[in-house]
């Protein structure tokens, strides 16, 4: 293996990688590789990817949870400014692990990427000021294919770290990270139900 190191079925759950690039320092800084075919075939991930995407956050924003219905895609995902707690929940019908969550905290300092099989929902929360966040998925974006779930869904039980009591919805209203600094989802992600 060249310049990765994989963790695989990370959280007991199959399908959920951590990746760690060698990171190459020294006085003007540093390089790595993102991606490379070669080193993610040998460790048994042959994806293909057809698209790249780039969001920037603030401090206190949850995306998610999102899946593709018709057109599942995995996902590399990365941070390459600030923190985020990032989290995958196992929707392939017939799994072993359905309904279960794991989540890690990307950084640009960790440099960690997650790769997320087809067939998971995923979100991500922002902890720092602003967050750069990439991930390269394997389909296109189709419109109209988006599903959700609620982030705070108590069937699922994921721990985000944020202060705040559960009122039957996915309403961000009275949530706060731990700083008190106020939770903030899109329209559209507060109106997800249960993944029962």
């Amino acid at each position: 293996m060249g310049q990765i190191k994989v963790q695989k079925n990370v959280g007991g759950i199959d399908g959920l990688y951590i990746i760690e690039p060698a990171v190459h320092g020294d006085s003007r800084g540093y390089f790595m590789e993102t991606y490379n075919k070669r080193d993610m075939e040998e460790a048994g991930l042959n994806m293909n990817f057809v698209q790249d995407n780039q969001s920037m956050s603030v401090k206190g924003v949850l995306r998610g949870l999102h899946y593709q219905i018709k057109y599942p895609q995995g996902k590399l995902v990365r941070v390459i400014k600030g923190r985020v707690f990032d989290v995958a929940v196992d929707m392939r019908k017939g799994s072993k692990t359905y309904g279960k969550w794991f989540g890690v905290e990307l950084t640009e300092e960790n440099k960690k990427q997650f790769y997320i099989s087809e067939g998971f929902a995923h979100g991500f929360l922002v902890l720092s000021d602003t967050a750069e966040f990439c991930y390269k998925v394997t389909d296109f974006y189709h419109p109209n294919d988006e599903g959700g779930i609620a982030w705070n869904d108590p069937s699922i039980g994921i721990n985000w770290g944020v202060i705040g009591e559960y009122k039957g919805n996915a309403d961000p209203s009275g949530y706060t990270l731990a700083d008190g600094s106020p939770l903030t989802l899109s329209e559209k992600d507060t109106k997800w139900g249960s993944l029962h």
